[in-house]
């Protein structure tokens, strides 16, 4: 879209919404005769209730005139604060901290003070000081805790980004994005390494003595298609008329020390034994037959290296190893996607974990003082963590000055992940040229914040702008004259947009998504020779300042595209967007199976457990019944069986009482036994005072009263045939009783006793017992321990069967 065009667009409705006022003014104005400060009141008065009943109200903190303007424009009333939260006024615009200009406020003023109007938005401004606002934009989150926020209540921040926009974050969070997305962080940012622990130092370590390795290999292989170059334009200048001249690297280097070739056999051992990891072909060799150098020999190695690279000495007969060299750096080239960014040199940019705005950023080529500045012990706890990452040695440039490029993108949603990509982006260069001599931060920083403070270098192109940035249009217009227009279509803004939906993936499960929030970041991107871009880092709450005329004619623009994605799109899901396109939106995914233990419940349902009864160990009889005596005869079988089986003891459970005055007793249920058996009971002589031994059963009183005399337990061996009953005539006088098969038969009247049965009285409650049943007052508890007793035939003294 044209610039014009965009600009039509954006007054058009600007120009609507002011004929609409106006002619809501009029029309107020001829019912009225009052004055225009009424007027101006009643119409404020009625946007007002409008505004409150749409919920559009809105609150800024800090210095935003576009977004303040965009919202108006949709009908939005401003609340204003009289005051400004604690910290407000020295907290700095976004990462970058561009510092609020006051000639800037007082233009706003000025325009806002232009016309009638400025008393409107004053006077609704008053009428809802006491609502509140549903859309919140302020310049850093800590401002406004979101967690207080109601749900309808817009912000342009979320909580917890520490993840991606800090560099400790971003160094950690990325090496695990091969298990979000099928992608390598290698191929788009620069390895990093975290030095608050001493793994993180000691992997730091073997990468810089690797990186050096492959230093040496690529001097050997640079330096001889140096010499091969320099030999071949020699000879065509010359004609080739001196053949004893010299241009060797020996004969070059003449005043300098020579090096032997055993550095490029340590060198060339150190890359081997890489590539040799990678296979795993170090998993069977044991430590002792690991031929690792040692502590000394890569001190050695160091040393030497560094006089190499500063030019001091050179490699004797450097020719003799280039092919192996070669060959080596080509197998390193295939794992390693970073051989081609790191050089000669081997520099790293030392950097604060949680700092912006490029502060204590340094580039330094010694790991004995990049591991002697984070053991600094004059540093706090806090300023004590430090992220070291590989300098990017080889990047494009731009008539010998380095850039880099700031890409903006928003992000409305965490779940699912909703990311908008900004078309439109804006190159920031260095005051100087680059170079690898000097590591200086004001050439390998591009950061606004440090580069307005210096002047431009004298050398420098005059080709690039005096404010030091272009637009990704002039951008693209340079790469057209040179032939390369299409990279960036092809390569560089695809991309980008992939190293964004990736790094956000990996961040999801980091956030904590809320619902009516966005917010706006800021990429920053070096590109290589081979126009790839590489992911620096990523800002929360981009600059909006308008410092240069780059950034006054995008951020106003980028500003008014957030308020058209966030609150257009709420009323009109197709409405105009601007530069935003949707880079990214995760599909509805709903709830996954539940995987946990199965919960069901299958079998029977628990039932009550019963009262528990204790045992009584005794009662007292009656005196009555205490006087009987024993049966001269034999009771007859009361089951017919070939052979007597001894007797058991069964168990019942508890029958309740129809009386509550009565005993209840708990027998043992009672055991299963052979359908053919036989009973005997042994006559046995009857003690003094009238007493007998029954099967050992529990008593208890219904009301929880003891009993005052007790019962003298008879035991009972299940297990051997001579253990039975005491002789009594109670039981034969008993009716009739159950068998273990639950069969009801009647036992036979011994002769003995006497005929009529009536007089006797129950072993209970001593009522007159009935011959032909149980007694009627107390029948299950007579019941109960007929079913439940065992007894064995009943013999005279002396008679078939007695001892």
């Amino acid at each position: 879209m044209e610039l014009g065009e965009r600009k039509r667009l954006l007054s058009s409705p600007l120009e609507g919404d002011g004929r609409e006022e106006n002619k809501l003014k009029r029309g107020i104005s001829q019912d009225l005769t009052s004055s225009p400060k009424l007027d101006r009141y009643k119409i404020a008065r009625q946007l007002a209730e409008r505004a409150i009943k749409e919920k559009k109200i809105f609150s800024i903190y800090g210095h935003y005139p576009v977004v303040r303007a965009a919202l108006r424009r949709r009908g939005w009333v401003e609340k204003k604060f009289h005051f400004l939260p604690k910290g407000i006024a020295s907290v700095q615009d976004g990462s970058d901290g561009v510092a609020e200009s006051k000639c800037a406020e007082g233009k706003e003023n000025q325009r806002e003070a232009l016309g009638k109007m400025e008393d409107i938005h004053d006077a609704m401004a008053r009428l809802v000081k006491n609502e509140m606002p549903y859309f919140l934009w302020t310049i850093k989150r800590d401002i406004i805790d979101c967690h207080s926020l109601h749900c309808d209540q817009m912000l342009n921040h979320y909580g917890k980004t520490a993840s991606f926009t800090t560099k400790i974050g971003l160094c950690w969070n990325l090496r695990s994005l091969p298990w979000y997305v099928q992608s390598n962080p290698d191929t788009f940012f620069p390895r990093c390494y975290s030095l608050c622990t001493e793994s993180e130092k000691q992997a730091f370590l073997d990468d810089f003595r690797l990186t050096m390795a492959s230093s040496i290999l690529k001097w050997v292989v640079s330096h001889q298609n140096c010499s091969r170059s320099k030999d071949r334009s020699g000879r065509e200048e010359a004609g080739d008329s001196d053949l004893n001249h010299k241009t060797g690297p020996e004969n070059a280097n003449s005043k300098l020390t020579g090096l032997s070739g055993q550095l490029v056999g340590l060198a060339c051992k150190v890359c081997q034994d890489y590539l040799g990891q990678l296979e795993h072909e170090d998993i069977d060799v044991s430590e002792d037959d690991a031929k690792d150098l040692t502590e000394d020999e890569w001190r050695d190695l160091t040393q030497q290296y560094y006089s190499l690279i500063r030019g001091d000495v050179y490699i004797s007969n450097s020719r003799n190893h280039f092919s192996q060299c070669q060959a080596l750096l080509n197998k390193i080239s295939c794992v390693n996607p970073q051989t081609e960014i790191d050089g000669l040199q081997n520099i790293w940019i030392v950097k604060p974990a949680a700092k912006s705005r490029g502060q204590d950023i340094v580039c330094m080529n010694r790991v004995e003082e990049i591991l002697e500045l984070v053991a600094a012990d004059h540093l706090s706890a806090k300023d004590n963590k430090w992220v070291v990452q590989k300098y990017i040695e080889t990047p494009l440039l731009i008539y010998d000055t380095k850039f880099d490029i700031r890409q903006w993108f928003l992000v409305t949603d965490w779940n699912p992940l909703t990311i908008w990509f900004y078309k439109d982006s804006y190159l920031r260069f260095s005051t100087q040229r680059f170079s690898l001599d000097n590591l200086d931060s004001a050439i390998h920083l591009c950061n606004n914040s440090i580069q307005k403070h210096l002047k431009n270098d004298k050398g420098r192109s005059l080709l690039l702008p005096q404010h030091n940035m272009w637009t990704s249009s002039r951008f693209q217009e340079y790469l057209q004259q040179r032939g390369q227009g299409s990279m960036w279509g092809s390569v560089i803004y695809p991309s980008m947009k992939r190293v964004v939906a990736d790094t956000m993936q990996v961040a999801q499960s980091c956030m904590e998504p809320r619902r009516n929030s966005f917010e706006l970041y800021g990429a920053d991107f070096v590109l290589g020779r081979d126009f790839r871009p590489w992911l620096i880092e990523i800002n929360s709450s981009p600059t909006m300042y308008p410092s240069t005329p780059v950034t006054a004619q995008l951020c106003p623009q980028v500003q008014e595209d957030i308020i058209s994605v966030v609150v257009g799109r709420r009323d009109d899901c197709c409405c105009d967007v601007g530069n935003f396109e949707l880079l990214w939106r995760q599909p509805a995914v709903g709830l996954p199976p539940s995987h946990g233990p199965n919960l069901c419940v299958e079998g029977l349902s628990v039932r009550k457990a019963r009262k528990h009864v204790s045992p009584i160990s005794s009662f007292k009889f009656p005196s009555s019944v205490l006087d009987i005596q024993p049966p001269k005869e034999r009771c007859p079988v009361a089951s017919p069986g070939p052979t007597p089986e001894p007797p058991q003891t069964a168990a019942q459970p508890d029958v309740k009482l129809k009386d509550a005055k009565v005993l209840s007793c708990s027998l043992p249920k009672p055991l299963k036994r052979p359908t053919v058996r036989g009973c005997k009971v042994k006559s046995i002589p009857a003690e003094s005072g009238g007493r007998v031994e029954l099967p050992a059963c529990d008593f208890q009183h219904v009301d929880n009263k003891a009993a005052k005399s007790g019962l003298t337990k008879a035991g009972c061996d299940r297990h051997s045939d001579t253990s039975g009953l005491k002789e009594h005539s109670l039981l034969s006088m008993l009716p009739s009783f159950g068998t273990m098969e639950g069969t009801l038969c009647r036992p036979a009247q011994p002769s003995g006793l006497p005929g009529d049965l009536s007089t006797l009285p129950c072993l209970v409650c001593c009522s007159p017992l009935a011959p032909a049943g149980s007694c009627k007052r107390c029948r299950s508890f007579c019941t109960a321990v007929l079913h439940g007793a065992s007894f064995v035939p009943l013999s005279r003294p002396g008679g078939p069967g007695a001892p």
